[in-house]
């Protein structure tokens, strides 16, 4: 087993976008870059790593991840501002730590 994040995106409007994979920062700079621009999170300009949680394995990160994607917008709301009320940017906490979230 190898650990997993589940992660929120937003942008400017406070959209949110859910998400998991293995390899966080891999996956923001893809989220920042618009690897995949017909995706959803290029079309609509998500660039803000606003909330993140590590799991021990890939499988906690999905059940997860599925969990949240059928919350309303405001447990998810709730969830960022408990520990980033401002929305700011996470990724570069990203460069010295991938315990916080």
């Amino acid at each position: 087993m190898r650990a997993a994040f589940v992660y929120i995106m937003s942008n400017k409007s406070h959209r949110l976008y859910v998400g998991w994979t293995i390899d966080l920062l891999q996956r923001v700079h893809q989220h920042k870059t618009k690897t995949y621009a017909n995706a959803f999170t290029a079309r609509y300009n998500f660039d803000r790593l606003v909330w993140f949680e590590a799991f021990d394995s890939e499988e906690e990160a999905l059940e997860r991840e599925r969990k949240m994607k059928h919350w309303t917008r405001e447990q998810k709301i709730a969830l960022i501002q408990a520990k980033n009320p401002n929305w700011l940017d996470l990724t570069p906490r990203l460069h010295w730590s991938s315990s916080l979230g």
